[in-house]
């Protein structure tokens, strides 16, 4: 497993502003109701399952706005049907904190080849940097800056998460959601829908291994 630590320009609000006025919650008292989440996401927010995103370090005001999405059906994920129906705006808020107080174990990067339209195979982890940087100018895909850091961490005031050192595999989904139009939580505006409408088969795979390994 290859870890990047090159620090990049970056791209993509994977997942969606934040309301910039949510209070911060409290960790401790998050810590209790985010146990109902550790079979999926890990007790500490770092899954072990690549199809589950880790919550460790994601950004509060990122993870506030998703559990308040998905209970109230703006984002449909089926494997939470139900789970935050008895949880309050102060008992989201508090499993936020929980979960984003917890440091982030790092997936890693990998040697990968990908095969872009031409048929021919690439190096990946050069193609994912090089769309996380610069984007594709040739079909309107902007580059990955000012969202989400250079170094992935993303900018929790903002409501911008953090992707660097999440699965890949769950990464690669949501981009292709979002092409699809299959995630529509990312606003009016369709910013994600608007910026992976673009992306190749081969851009998706290369940028998520890449994000994978950034720190």
């Amino acid at each position: 497993m290859k870890k990047i630590f090159k620090p990049v320009l970056m791209m993509m609000s994977l997942m969606v502003v934040a309301p910039a006025s949510m209070a911060a919650g409290d960790a401790a008292a998050g810590e209790g109701k985010a146990v109902m989440c550790a079979a999926c996401h890990g007790s500490d927010g770092n899954s072990p399952a690549p199809n589950f995103p880790k919550l460790a370090g994601l950004g509060e005001k990122y993870l506030i706005k998703q559990m308040q999405d998905i209970k109230n059906g703006s984002r449909n994920v089926p494997e939470m049907t139900g789970l935050l129906n008895g949880y309050t705006d102060e008992d989201i808020a508090n499993v936020a904190a929980f979960f984003n107080s917890k440091p982030l174990q790092l997936s890693g990067s990998k040697e990968i080849e990908v095969q872009v339209n031409s048929g021919i195979k690439v190096d990946g982890l050069a193609l994912g940097e090089k769309t996380y940087r610069a984007g594709n100018p040739k079909v309107g895909t902007p580059a990955c800056t000012g969202c989400h850091s250079p170094s992935g961490k993303g900018n929790d005031p903002a409501g911008y998460p953090r992707l660097g050192g999440q699965h890949a595999a769950y990464i690669e989904k949501q981009l292709r959601d979002f092409r699809a139009g299959n995630r529509v939580n990312d606003g009016d505006t369709k910013t994600m829908r608007e910026v992976a409408a673009n992306l190749s088969d081969a851009e998706i795979v290369a940028l998520a291994n890449y994000i994978a390994g950034l720190n």
